[in-house]
Order: structure tokens, then C-alpha cells, then sequence
């Protein structure tokens, strides 16, 4: 049986980014257990189904501030997606 996700993990998680709140891909596919890969994989096949006050890709200098603030996104050959709150709790 899954255990609830504790809010304060949660929240840690959520950043403001161009105004909204939004979580990123990994962050999000974390807590749906599922590699980042499946989710995103999911997300370019159902593109329509996202739109872009659902989700919206970094810049580089948004995932550049993201790595700084989270110390985990180095390395990615492409800035992460980001998942405003309408997505994550649909």
C-alpha cells in the first residue's frame, strides 16, 4: 500500500516560475513512481492534451536557476518541462 507523501515534501518541490506555480518533470514523475523518461515520453505523445497554462518547457536560464536552487537537474540534454498546479492534480 502507498504511503501518503508527506505536504512539507511537497512543497518543497513547487517553485514560482513565470508567475505560477509549477512543479517539474522529475519532480512530479517521483511522486507518481514512474521514470522521468515514461512521463515526458507521455507528454510528447499527448501534446495536445497540455496546454501551456497546463505545462510549458524551461529556457535554459530558467533550468540554470532551477539546478542552482535544487543542485539536481545538471547534466539533462534538455531543460525540464514544468507542470503548473492544474496538471499535477488532474
Amino acid at each position: 500500500m502507498n504511503e501518503l507523501v508527506p505536504q512539507e515534501v511537497i512543497e518543497n518541490k513547487i517553485f514560482m516560475i513565470r508567475g505560477k506555480k509549477v512543479m517539474l518533470d522529475k519532480d512530479l514523475a517521483e511522486l507518481y513512481e514512474v521514470e522521468t523518461k515514461q512521463l515526458t515520453r507521455q507528454v510528447r505523445r499527448n501534446i495536445e492534451r497540455f496546454p501551456e497554462d497546463f505545462m510549458f518547457r524551461l529556457t535554459g536560464d530558467e533550468s540554470l536557476r532551477c539546478q542552482i536552487g535544487t543542485s539536481s537537474y545538471g547534466g539533462r540534454r534538455y531543460p525540464p518541462y514544468a507542470f503548473t498546479e492544474h496538471t499535477a492534480t488532474s
